[in-house]
């Protein structure tokens, strides 16, 4: 069982918004005993091609918390995402709420503001969050509390959200036939995910589980949304008791023959930032091609 204090008999409402683009779900979630709500692993739209942002997904966000009346207090990242940018810093303009990531978000910032060549004007202390979560914090989404979890090998700043009854798992896990993700990237480590994916395994079986990417594996539909006893007994990667040496084992093989993801270099440098977009030294929104770098 799991050591963290979760309560399953609050039941947020969870809203999920799916974007073809990325394959990233974004979550808006209320608490049941009032209007408050957080905001999960928000995307921001690039045409990467043209070097042109825009805004179509957040603002369906905005559109539906405005609509109902609800008030945003927490706009929470799972991680640096490495295959979308985030909305953040857009959507709090708007609607105001407090941007959260892990702690070890600083790790992230050491390791990539190398990799970009930021220099020292680029902040490595996690300062462009409002909030540093370290495993087992709780904060308040209304009158839910809400804890996190630390769960780092797919990259080392990854955390799951627990909402009452609702876990929101980032790149920790995908629906049971999809698996789990990659773990070689900068800091990440299959067998530390394996590790982390126990953690998540351990809470409730009826808790249900969020995914951040779906990818519709042999054409099935998009789906997000499965349960901590379902991923134990049919994910592909970890359930029915696989081992960890296993797991070890296909994931490193695996991982080997996958391509990086096709939004890694103008993600890395947006998502470290909290998701301000960088800028040259005109103060004109600027972003990096590191050559080898990655």
């Amino acid at each position: 069982m799991s050591d963290y204090p979760v309560n399953m008999d609050i039941k947020p409402e969870v809203h999920a918004f799916f974007d073809p683009a990325t394959n990233t779900i974004s979550y808006i979630v209320k608490d049941p005993s009032s209007t408050s709500c957080a905001i999960v692993d928000s995307v921001m739209d690039i045409d990467y091609a043209a070097g042109r942002i825009t805004y179509e997904h957040a603002d369906e966000l905005i559109a539906f918390i405005e609509k109902n009346g609800l008030k945003l207090e927490w706009i929470i990242e799972t991680h640096v995402h490495a295959d979308h940018l985030s909305a953040a810093p857009y959507i709090q303009e708007r609607l105001g709420g407090k941007i959260g990531v892990g702690d070890k978000i600083m790790v992230v910032q050491d390791t990539f503001g190398k990799v970009f060549n930021e220099g020292t004007e680029f902040q490595r202390d996690g300062s462009q969050f409002d909030k540093l979560f370290v495993d087992g914090d709780t904060y308040k989404i209304g009158n839910m509390e809400a804890v996190a979890i630390y769960t780092p090998g797919h990259t080392p700043a990854c955390m799951v959200h627990v909402m009452g009854n609702a876990a929101f798992v980032g790149d920790t896990l995908f629906m049971p036939d999809g698996g789990s993700a990659r773990a070689d990237f900068p800091g990440g480590d299959a067998g530390t995910l394996y590790d982390s994916i126990q953690k998540v395994l351990a809470l409730p079986d009826d808790m249900r589980l969020f995914m951040c990417h779906d990818y519709g594996p042999n054409g099935r539909d998009i789906q997000w949304e499965t349960t901590v006893g379902e991923e134990k007994a049919h994910n592909i990667h970890v359930g029915g008791g696989k081992t960890k040496e296993e797991f070890v084992k296909f994931r490193t093989e695996r991982d080997a023959q996958l391509d990086m993801p096709k939004l890694i270099i103008p993600s890395l440098q947006v998502n470290m930032r909290a998701g301000e977009i960088p800028t040259d030294k005109d103060g004109k929104p600027m972003l990096k091609v590191p050559v080898n770098g990655l």
